[in-house]
Formats: C-alpha cells, sequence, structure tokens
C-alpha cells in the first residue's frame, strides 16, 4: 500500500486541518502516517490530545512523536526535530509528505530533499504579506523563497498568498478556500435564543453583543476591541470572547483597569461556537495577521455580519460596506465607529448578515474537498 505522512510542529494543526485530508487519502487507498509533536506545543488539554491520538490509532494512522519547537530561536530543537523526522522517513518508503505549519514545513522540506521524497506544502498564511512588518520579510520571505525550490506543490489558502506563491521557483501552485466551512451543518443549529444569551450573562434583549473566536494572543488582537468598547461609555455594548491562550491574564486586568467587567466577558474553551453565534448580533475579528480566518467565515455561515481587519487572507471576503466594516488592526477609533453604526442601525447590519449567508458558500467544504483531492491526484503516481 502506498504511505504518504503528514507533518505539522503542532496537533492541533492536524485535529484543525486536517482529518477531511487524512480521510481523503485513506479513501485513495493510501496508509497515512501522522508526525507532530503530541508532548507540548499545542493549546489542546492532555486529555483532548489523548483523546485526539486514541481515535486517529482507532482509524489506522500511525503516530511518530516529533520534539517540533514553536519557537524559532530554539535550534538545538530543531536540530533534534530534524533528526528525528529523517530516522521517520528513511525507515518508511513515503509516496509522498505533506508538510504544515511554518517550522514543520520547513523540516519537512529539509528532510525530504535529504530523502528523495515528494513533497507538498500548505501554508496556511505566510507571514509576509502587504501591511507586515519589515522584519518579517527579512526573516520569513527568503526562508520560503528559498524552500519553494525544494517543494513540488504549494497550497495557499488565500489570494495574497498564491499570487505570491506563484513567483517562487516551485513546480506546482494551488490555492483553496482553506478547510472549508460546513454550511449546511451551521445553518441546522437551532437555538432558543433568550435562553442561550441568558446563560452567557446576557440579560437585557436590548444589549448589543459582539463576539470574538479565537486563540488569546497578540495576533488576534482582542485588546483593540476591548479598548474600542472603553471608548464608546455604553453600556448596552456586551463583548464575549471564546478562546484560550497565553494572553488571558493580560486581557483580564485590562478589562478591570478600563471597568468593563460587566462589558466583557472571557468564555473560555467553548464546544458549543456556533450556538454562542446565533446568540450573538456581530462577529468582530480584529487579527494582526490571518491565513484565512475560519471563526470568521464560520460566523459568516451563522448569518452574523462582520467588522474586522483589513489585512491578509480577511480580504478574500470582508468587504467594507458590504460584509460589514474594516478597519486597520491598530484602529481603535475605527472600530469603536464600525460598532456603533452596526449597533444603532439594525437594518443595515441584518442585511449584512444576509449578504454573509449566502456569500460564505464559496468557502464551503465541498469545494475545499473537490480542490484538495485534485491536488492528491496530483502525486497519485508510481514511486521512480
Amino acid at each position: 500500500m502506498k504511505r504518504v505522512l503528514m507533518v505539522a510542529s503542532v496537533v492541533s494543526m492536524i485535529e484543525s486541518f486536517n482529518r477531511d485530508n487524512i480521510r481523503m487519502l485513506q479513501e485513495m487507498n493510501y496508509q497515512v502516517d501522522v508526525a507532530t509533536n503530541f508532548e507540548w506545543g499545542s493549546m489542546y488539554s492532555p486529555e483532548k490530545i489523548a483523546r485526539i491520538k486514541q481515535d486517529l490509532e482507532a482509524n489506522d494512522v500511525t503516530l511518530y512523536q516529533i520534539d517540533f519547537e514553536r519557537d524559532i530561536k530554539k535550534m538545538n530543537g530543531h536540530v533534534r526535530a530534524y533528526q528525528q523526522l529523517k530516522a521517520v522517513m528513511t525507515a518508511n518508503r513515503y509516496h509522498f509528505i505533506h508538510c504544515h505549519s511554518p517550522i514543520g514545513g520547513v523540516v519537512g522540506r529539509l528532510v525530504a530533499r535529504q530523502t528523495h521524497t515528494p513533497c507538498m506544502y500548505t501554508a496556511h498564511g505566510f507571514h509576509f504579506f502587504k501591511g507586515s512588518p519589515s522584519l518579517n520579510w527579512m526573516l520569513y520571505y527568503p526562508v520560503e523563497r528559498t524552500l519553494a525550490r525544494l517543494t513540488d506543490t504549494i497550497v495557499t489558502i488565500n489570494e495574497e498568498d498564491f499570487s505570491r506563491a506563484q513567483t517562487f521557483k516551485t513546480s506546482h501552485t494551488f490555492r483553496i478556500p482553506g478547510i472549508g466551512v460546513d454550511t449546511r451543518r451551521i445553518e441546522a443549529v437551532t437555538i432558543d435564543r433568550p435562553l442561550k444569551r441568558r446563560s452567557l450573562g446576557i440579560d437585557s434583549d436590548t444589549d448589543f453583543v459582539l463576539l470574538s473566536v479565537g486563540e488569546l494572543n497578540e495576533n488576534k488582537n482582542h485588546e483593540t476591541i476591548i479598548r474600542a468598547i472603553a471608548s464608546l461609555h455604553e453600556p448596552t455594548l456586551r463583548y464575549l470572547i471564546a478562546g484560550t491562550g497565553d494572553n488571558k491574564d493580560h486581557l483580564e486586568r485590562l478589562i478591570r483597569e478600563l471597568g468593563l467587567e460587566r462589558q466583557v466577558t472571557l468564555l473560555g474553551f467553548r464546544d458549543d461556537v456556533i450556538e454562542v453565534m446565533k446568540a450573538s448580533d456581530c462577529f468582530v475579528f480584529p487579527s494582526k495577521r490571518e491565513g484565512l480566518g475560519m471563526a470568521a467565515l464560520e460566523a459568516m455561515a451563522a448569518g452574523l455580519p462582520l467588522i474586522t481587519s483589513n489585512v491578509h487572507g480577511i480580504n478574500d471576503y470582508s468587504i467594507d460596506g458590504v460584509t460589514g466594516y474594516k478597519c486597520s488592526p491598530e484602529d481603535v477609533a475605527g472600530f469603536a465607529r464600525a460598532i456603533r453604526t452596526m449597533q444603532l442601525d439594525f437594518d443595515l447590519s441584518h442585511q449584512m448578515g444576509l449578504y454573509n449567508s449566502e456569500s460564505v458558500k464559496a468557502f464551503d467544504v465541498d469545494r475545499s474537498k473537490t480542490e484538495m483531492r485534485r491536488i492528491y491526484e496530483s502525486f497519485d503516481r508510481p514511486i521512480a
């Protein structure tokens, strides 16, 4: 049986972005192996990681622990990961490998070169893009441009990255609409809205509920929205943030300093995100960088208007004045104006939400699967 190796630096990249890919490859009669760091570096709890490993193994996926580091400065760790991955790929004759995440992509492609293994790399959002810091261009752009020469196929998930990758010297470049949104599943979710809002601490029907979903880190930029709310002095605004992360303590301090304990709530991890979306009035997505942004696309499928930043992959679906409003990531005043406009004009926000629930179908999961299968089939050829 043909074998393929899925490589990512963290287990969340496998779980969140590659379960459909694994099933697809198995349907194409591949034995799928996974090489990632199951031990650390992920925001998942040990219990969740154990469940993921158990489920993968129950579905005949062979697992390999690779001690990938997420910090680019930990060179000894990268060397160790390289050696571990090389041992795995030397012991097994892979038809090809599929790499994900920046560090997993670097290490995986270098080992593929050494072992003469065909290589595919999915860029889930280049760190260099229009408006990104100059340091990102100095560090990441030369690396990606050089490694493209070692890559048989680059898969991108937004238009800007696709255009950039086409200037690289690689054999094939594709663009897919991310992992795709299961629009039918989201449409089918129904809730008792007043009851759900009360369970979230929203007691007043007149409160306007903003929602963000994502890891609590600097890139997700929740601080800008918190400061925007503080500047409005409007007690009927509520802001819910679903997610966990290293920035939690900082955000809690900021909320206390600004006196927003009643208006801003950190929900932590939620397994009912779609229900929370349907209980909210507007989705806020102020990220400094996004390959695409699945949370915002899910919010569109749930019928919410958007207020987003104007960077990177977000621009593939966020249209100022149509899907909602867009601002520069650090524009506190701009976000405040957008929030207030959305709150005051119900008809406009409602029409934007209806538009979003239709336009998001361009990112439907079935379309993504079709494109990904076509890409995999391009590798479905005999090993020399």
